[in-house]
């Protein structure tokens, strides 16, 4: 009979220690998924944040986009382009008594 408590004390003990490492397992496994979220939150964040300066770096662009085209328009005009021929390279159009047709 002494050998059966002996055995149902020891099987009590195992009880509790398995019980105890199963707790502690537990906390760790919570601890670990805790410190996930905590770094996922974070990459999340900073992500964010990226995306934020890239969409206003996006609409810099798109504005400096626009400027350019229009002075490129400008440049191109061809009032700019006839004035420019006149005063730089002295050019004009032909009289009519200049003018010659050439047939092929």
């Amino acid at each position: 009979m002494l050998q059966g408590r002996i055995s149902l004390a020891r099987f009590k003990r195992l009880k509790l220690g398995a019980g105890l490492l199963l707790v502690a397992a537990l906390m760790a496994i919570t601890l670990i998924s805790a410190v996930a979220v905590i770094a996922s939150s974070h990459l999340t964040r900073e992500q964010y944040a990226r995306l934020q300066r890239l969409e206003r770096e996006h609409n810099q662009l798109q504005t400096e986009w626009g400027q350019l085209l229009l002075e490129e328009s400008a440049w191109s005009s061809p009032a700019r382009i006839e004035r420019l021929a006149v005063e730089r390279l002295e050019m004009r159009l032909p009289d009519v008594h200049e003018a010659e047709v050439i047939r092929p």
